[in-house]
């Protein structure tokens, strides 16, 4: 296995840039998945991995190699760098049956009958598909088609894997079954892969640490919990789900520990306590988030805890959702989502109280940078 490092990595198509200035290092064995919405540049950045698509600029590492040197003019082929590559349609071959579809790459590096025959088998009784090797390609199922194409990207035994967006073509529920499943095989390989996908849930279920991008750059790196609960930027924040973001002043600032601080801060219609990442000064404006499962709906009577931010207001309405049920708020401030039990019995017009503990409310600064 090696590792990849992205040095200063850029790509223009004339006077488009599709990413600009992206820095990244995925360690040996480390799942990282690149998310964001379509168009951020997270594909185009696989690609230039991949060799498919040729930096404008910065450098480009697998191991120690540099595949990829725009000021040098280095450029290393795909067929070069050792990689295993899985992509959203999967490239089946229609034509030909399971076994030959994940020989191919075997086949194109001529090694010999023998060595196919073992490392396809490897390759797919790894997937669970060793009883689908005489099988016709057109035969299979959505999952079993993403089986073999994990299968042909392993079979070569790769430094590095590659997917782009492999699960976008199944329904939901198998969707969560082959990431669960892929994901087992990549820990027990312990296989560098790099993901690319716009899921949200996907990205906190399958990864080591997520990188957010947006508009070609990055907008932070993380584990999955760190960018969920302490998103850098309020861009982040809105990405993941559907969090309450409310605009806020600062009248206070203490230090908790190394890394975080207490913002007392006051809005339209409330005040109370969050914490941040940074200090800020008092009358500086800031972000409060708090998200739908972090809130609850109490009866317009009840007095809320010293240590709860709360507000007043109005039931808009609610949606029924399975487990949960959301419900809005209609507040001073604005609309506030809860997510509620599926069991409660609100109704549209009811007086209530909003409130949430204040360690589960996030400041971001309005200026925020990357960090």
């Amino acid at each position: 296995m090696s590792s990849v490092t992205l040095e200063n990595i850029s790509k223009s198509f004339g006077d488009f840039n599709a990413v600009s200035g992206v820095d990244l290092r995925v360690s040996e064995g480390e799942f990282v998945t690149l998310l964001g919405p379509s168009g951020c540049g997270k594909t185009t950045t696989l690609r230039m991995v991949a060799g498919l698509e040729q930096n404008t600029g910065g450098r480009i590492s697998i191991g120690n190699d540099v595949v990829s040197d725009a000021a040098r003019r280095l450029f290393v082929p795909s067929e070069r760098r050792h990689l295993g590559m899985v992509f959203q349609s999967y490239a089946i071959w229609p034509h030909l049956t399971v076994f030959e579809n994940v020989a191919y790459p075997l086949r194109v590096r001529r090694r010999p009958a023998a060595e196919i025959n073992e490392r396809v088998s490897k390759a797919l009784l790894l997937v669970e598909m060793d009883g689908f090797a005489q099988r016709p390609a057109p035969a299979l199922s959505g999952g079993q088609q993403q089986r073999v194409a994990i299968a042909r990207a392993l079979v070569s035994e790769p430094k590095v894997l590659l997917l782009d967006e492999p699960l976008s073509n199944l329904d939901a529920k198998l969707r969560l079954q082959m990431g669960e499943e892929f994901r087992a095989i990549q820990k027990r390989l312990g296989m560098t892969t790099i993901y690319v996908t716009h899921d949200q849930s996907e990205a906190m279920a399958l990864s080591d640490r997520v990188v957010v991008m947006e508009r070609g750059s990055i907008q932070q790196i993380g584990a999955p919990e760190e960018i969920y609960r302490f998103p850098a930027k309020r861009t982040v924040a809105a990405f993941f789900g559907t969090p309450n973001l409310l605009d806020a002043e600062v009248e206070g600032c203490e230090r908790l520990d190394g890394r975080r601080v207490r913002l007392d801060v006051v809005g339209k219609g409330w005040r109370g306590s969050c914490e941040a990442a940074n200090e800020a000064r008092p009358g500086e404006a800031v972000t409060v988030m708090v998200r739908p499962e972090d809130a609850r709906i109490v009866s317009a009577e009840s007095s809320a805890g010293e240590q709860e931010l709360k507000w007043s207001g109005r039931i808009a309405h609610t949606t029924y959702r399975g487990a949960i049920r959301s419900v809005v708020v209609e507040t001073e401030n604005g609309r506030l989502t809860i997510d509620a039990a599926a069991s409660c019995n609100y109704s549209v017009g009811d007086n209530v109280r909003v409130v949430a503990h204040q360690g589960a409310a996030w400041a971001i600064r309005k200026d925020e940078t990357v960090r």
